[in-house]
């Protein structure tokens, strides 16, 4: 697998939960050899200072920077008003591409195209698998990817390796129909505690994702995605990411 590694902020969530601010917590992934981040909109203590120092750290160290945000492209059957807000801070802080989920697109009422404008900003518009019944399962991305293309739109797919646990649907089943979609993965491993999926390190868990990701494409990035414990852990993900290459 020949990509770019990016470490998604999720990996420092002991630390964020401790009062650490997302530029702080960059600049100990630069530490730990990473130059690709995905920073998360729910993690701002005061998102109008500190997307100015993540925009700083981003110049200084010639980051490359991913936006995670957790809303809804379609809510109330129509396109959510704030998406627009949402391009101008992945914009001042130099992120190249945004994430968001799809929402309820089966009752969207409204026109597709008016989806236009904002994926033609100049940053990278995703979509991804969460963990709910109405956006995480195969048919609804495959369903909402479809109209995108018939549409002439130009919206990425992020395949999250775990999420469809979480669902009830078989990672590499979802891979095999969704493949052709995918411009960016989220990586976790998956186990069941007490009857119910729980996150886990990569090679720790239930998933065979080398299996998996054999079965997309290998020249988009990779990201490590789940709360970890140690710097070790991340490391060893890193390691294990790398020697797939």
């Amino acid at each position: 697998m020949s990509t770019q590694l990016v470490l998604n902020l999720l990996v420092f969530d002991e630390k964020k939960q401790q009062g650490v601010l997302q530029h702080d917590l960059i600049q100990h992934g630069i530490n730990l050899g990473f130059r690709a981040f995905e920073v998360r909109r729910e993690y701002f203590e005061d998102i109008k200072k500190e997307i100015p120092a993540i925009r700083q750290l981003a110049d200084e160290f010639e980051l490359t920077l991913f936006y995670s945000v957790p809303d809804e492209v379609f809510v109330n059957g129509q396109i959510n008003w704030k998406l627009e807000a949402y391009l101008i801070e992945a914009r001042q802080m130099g992120a190249t591409q945004i994430k968001w989920n799809i929402g309820d697109f089966a009752n969207f009422t409204g026109d597709l195209d008016d989806l236009r404008d904002l994926t033609q900003q100049g940053i990278a518009v995703t979509v991804e698998n969460d963990q709910t019944q109405v956006s995480g399962r195969v048919a609804a991305i495959d369903t909402f990817m479809s109209s995108i293309t018939q549409h002439g739109l130009t919206v990425g797919y992020v395949y999250d390796l775990g999420n469809w646990r979480f669902v009830g649907e078989n990672e590499l089943q979802a891979a095999e129909a969704l493949a052709k979609y995918v411009t960016y993965i989220h990586v976790k491993d998956v186990k069941e505690i007490a009857g119910k999926p729980a996150a886990t390190g990569l090679g720790t868990g239930d998933i065979d994702w080398r299996q998996a990701l054999d079965l997309l494409p290998q020249d988009v990035p990779v990201a490590i995605e789940y709360p970890t414990l140690s710097d070790e852990e991340i490391l060893a993900a890193k390691q294990l990411l790398e020697e797939e290459k």
